[in-house]
């Protein structure tokens, strides 16, 4: 699970390195006051020049050297940060794709797509930061107490009128910390859900084209930018005010110790390269104000690792151990019901489809259907009962038993990959396994009159609705003991759909196939029709014994 804890771990390669040079890099800036203060009290004192290092020459060149140091620092500081945020990065969205596909669309159910692509993309980077913030944050504490340090040996009281100050510009700092967690965790949340709508518009661009109701849209997606925009305002409110407090507290520090200097200095307690000294060491301490910007980093770190960790939580799919045996491809539905929320949408469903049969699943919209498949599929598991393929719980099985034997396709298949082959290639399929289940779902009918054929890029190929759906189909070809489509020809013209529920009927491989469909001539076509109402088996048998029944005939509209 992605945590504050688990991020720093990760940048451990970076972060001791990151920390050294910020080290190095705060004892430079201390050391550079009291060797410039030497520089300053060498040439009242009108030391010879040149003949030692302690003079004001020698002084000079240690400086020059502690400020090459102090910028080689800084480089490395600059290097070492972006490095580690930008494999943390990596390693928290690896994480976070990786648990989101590990769950399954069950397991994310309660994200929106934008809002998921939202936490992988941005809230991703601003959890990586949360190692160089702290690492900063850490390491900004050691100026301003080495000053104080420096100060007390230059003089107790130079030391007390410091830390004064220097009390009130953590006061300061603690007070934006504490509102600027809270807002930035809003601000995220907010960007999130623009996202979601804005992607789910994206998806359904030629529907709302075609209704003309872009306008409507624009103002559903743009309508959080009000909220957004106050809860931006709200941080750079906060920011300004600690910004604005801190540059009135800062100042404080140095005219404290600039008077308790003056007075030490006309009294002779002090020398004037020690006054000088002091008045850096005041800057320094006035500058922690600073801060405010490395603090609203840690904060928005905060909130990113919060929103990843929200979709870390989410529990992968536990598969078995066990492989299938030989057989038919029995399927057994017993007493399976899923609900959501309150409503019930498998009802103690009990089937026992017979092996190597075509079986036409039909009924109303809201049926259940798309479920059952889901259900049979193991894309989602039933809150109660158990599903059995050739007496092996589906949940029992291995993830590459189940994902070998089953197989999906959609009315709208995701095709993924850089090229046409790659949206028909399932795991190491061979050549010609590719070859068969394109020619069986006449996939290579169009697919071999593009200009690079298989190897044609996905985003160039020219697809219609159906030829996506038949390339769906050829991925799921390969299922060797149940194949399931859920309305997976819907698309496709008439012609095409008939060669189609041609092939899958007469399947020479027996594979079991549980085909969604609303279309009264595949159910008549198949060797065994379930008919689901309102989530209940409302009677399993053939087509043509059920097709008297005018309920029946209603269930295809």
């Amino acid at each position: 699970m992605t945590s504050f804890s688990a991020v720093l771990r990760h940048g451990r390669g970076w972060l001791p390195l990151l920390g050294a040079a910020a080290l190095l890099g705060n004892l430079t800036v201390l050391a550079l006051p009291k060797v410039l203060g030497q520089a300053v009290d060498a040439t009242v004192a009108n030391h010879s020049v040149g003949t030692s290092v302690f003079d004001p020459g020698g002084w000079g060149l240690i400086a020059c050297g502690l400020i090459v140091l102090g910028v080689v620092c800084d480089v490395v500081e600059v290097i070492a940060g972006t490095a580690c945020v930008a494999g943390t990065a990596a390693w928290v969205r690896r994480g976070v794709v990786g648990r989101v596909l590990a769950a399954g669309p069950a397991g994310v159910r309660q994200f929106e797509t934008g809002d998921l692509v939202s936490r992988v993309s941005s809230s991703a980077v601003d959890a990586a930061r949360a190692g160089p913030a702290t690492v900063t944050a850490v390491s900004a504490a050691v100026p301003p107490i080495g000053s104080l340090v420096l100060l007390v040996l230059i003089s107790p009281w130079l030391g007390a009128a410091f830390l004064g100050g220097v009390l009130l510009v953590v006061a300061v700092l603690w007070l934006f910390a504490r509102r600027t967690a809270e807002i930035s965790l809003a601000y995220q949340e907010t960007q999130g859900r623009i996202a979601a709508a804005l992607t789910e518009a994206l998806a359904g661009l030629r529907t709302i084209a075609a209704a003309g109701t872009a306008g409507r849209e624009e103002q559903r997606v743009l309508r959080l930018l009000p909220e957004l925009h106050a809860r931006g305002l709200r941080t750079w409110q906060v920011l300004a005010r600690s910004g604005a407090q801190a540059a009135v507290v800062g100042p404080l520090v140095l005219i404290a110790v600039l008077a308790v200097g003056g007075v030490q200095l006309v009294n002779r307690r002090i020398t004037p390269g020690e006054y000088f000294a002091a008045a850096q060491y005041a800057v320094i301490g006035a500058g922690l104000g600073g801060l405010t910007s490395v603090l609203g980093q840690l904060a928005r770190a905060r909130a990113g690792i919060t929103r990843v960790a929200e979709v870390s939580t989410a529990q992968p799919v536990a598969y078995g151990a066990l492989s299938l045996p030989d057989g038919p491809g029995r399927l057994v539905f017993d007493d399976v019901s899923v609900r959501a929320g309150d409503e019930l949408l498998l009802d103690r469903i009990d089937l026992d489809l017979p092996g190597g049969a075509a079986i036409a699943v039909v009924g109303p919209s809201g049926a259940g259907k798309s479920v059952l498949a889901a259900v049979a599929g193991r894309l989602q598991d039933p809150d109660s009962g158990q599903v059995r393929l050739d007496g092996v719980p589906l949940g029992a099985l291995s993830h590459d038993a189940l994902r070998t034997a089953v197989s999906c396709a959609f009315e709208r298949p995701a095709l993924v990959g850089s090229m046409v082959r790659d949206a028909v290639t399932v795991g190491s399929m061979r050549p010609e396994q590719l070859l068969a289940s394109a020619r069986a779902t006449h996939v290579h009918e169009f697919v071999s009159r593009m200009p690079d054929g298989y190897d044609t890029p996905l985003a160039e190929a020219p697809l219609s609705g159906g030829e996506a759906q038949r390339l769906g189909l050829a991925r799921a070809w390969a299922a060797e003991r149940l194949l399931i489509l859920d309305d997976a020809t819907s698309s496709l013209d008439t012609a095409t759909e008939l060669q189609i529920s041609q092939t899958l009927m007469t399947d020479r491989r027996r594979r079991t196939r549980l085909i969604i469909t609303h279309r009264a001539a595949t159910a008549a076509r198949a060797d065994l029709v379930v008919w689901l109402d309102h989530g209940h088996v409302r009677a399993v048998a053939h087509h043509k014994d059920l097709w008297p029944d005018p309920t029946y005939r209603k269930a295809f509209g």
